[in-house]
């Protein structure tokens, strides 16, 4: 029964890998704590105490975040409301259930003077002489540089990235076509130095190749290239020229929303060139934009700061 969900929202919904490991990891949770396996999982048999039990257990004993245990209820809403339409329940028993309060923290993001620090010239060709780099050839180097540009300039996520074929890249019109969550495509518009740039690396990783006879408009942008590589190249660039704890490819997508809101892109451009479904989703940049105007406002405004910060800028 569970399998047989899993395959419908992998197959006929068409949610990504990671998604769908997510809910099948979250169901069998929920079978763990019933001390049932998977196959002799009977909804049947359950009522919304039981649903009710697994959430303070989760909260109490584990000791798992508000924000994970909403998340794993999404998780077995949806499994109910697929057994409802199969025929397989009278009664969802998770409809009434209330989740969890989780406040929604909001995004990070790198400084404009962190993004330019790292995709200097100087920069780059500092990556290339470093001797502790495993490899300092000059197309790995043009490699890592544009990854970090189309991160930035593109807003795309890091799965949208590795999936990148030279044939989703109009170089002519200068665009790319992203294909988001469950295949949705969406056309993005770049500048022309990132066309230069993707065109230098075009040809310097074409040289690589052994056969150039062969076609290849339907090849990765980025070959070989795994997850793991690519969180540590952004790790690693962005490790030199930031200070945040955090220094992941979504952070990049984060720098890109907020960029483009700084720099006068209204909300729903914003939406588009991300692929979000729900408005509400991109609106969290205005309020993380909203806080930064809040902190200037409270550090420079003379009405709205403390009287202690008041005789410090008089003694300055």
């Amino acid at each position: 029964m569970i399998q047989h969900f899993l395959n419908y929202i992998a197959i006929e919904r068409k949610y990504s890998q990671r998604t769908v490991e997510a809910y099948r990891d979250d169901l069998r949770d929920f079978c763990a704590f019933l001390s049932w396996s998977p196959e002799e999982f009977d909804p049947t048999a359950l009522d919304e105490t039981d649903v009710k039990d697994w959430m303070l257990d989760l909260l109490d004993k584990q000791h798992q975040s508000p924000r994970s245990v909403k998340r794993k209820l999404s998780a077995l809403r949806s499994f109910y409301k697929f057994l409802l339409r199969q025929g397989k329940i009278k009664k969802d028993i998770t409809a009434r259930i209330i989740p969890p309060k989780a406040d929604k923290p909001l995004p990070v993001f790198f400084r404009e003077e962190e993004m330019n620090a790292a995709l200097s010239d100087n920069k780059a060709g500092s990556q290339q002489n470093n001797p502790a780099a495993k490899k300092n050839s000059a197309e790995t180097v043009m490699r890592d540089d544009l990854i970090i540009s189309l991160l930035y300039q593109t807003g795309m996520r890091q799965a949208e990235l590795l999936a990148l074929t030279d044939a989703d890249i109009d170089l002519q019109q200068a665009q790319i076509r992203i294909f988001g969550k469950r295949r949705k495509e969406r056309i993005v518009p770049i500048g022309d130095a990132l066309v230069a740039q993707i065109k230098d690396y075009m040809q310097a990783r074409d040289e690589q190749i052994p056969n150039p006879q062969s076609p290849i408009s339907n090849h990765l942008l980025f070959p070989n290239l795994t997850k793991y590589t690519l969180y540590n190249i952004v790790r690693t660039r962005m490790g030199e020229v930031s200070t945040l704890k955090k220094h992941s490819p979504h952070v990049l997508r984060h720098t890109f929303a907020t960029t483009m809101l700084d720099h006068g892109a209204d909300i729903r451009t914003i939406q588009t060139l991300l692929g979000h479904a729900s408005l509400s989703t991109t609106q969290v940049y205005t309020h993380t934009t909203f806080e930064q105007i809040k902190r200037v406002y409270m550090a420079t405004h003379p009405r709205a700061m403390t009287k202690e910060d008041g005789k410090n800028k008089k003694k300055d």
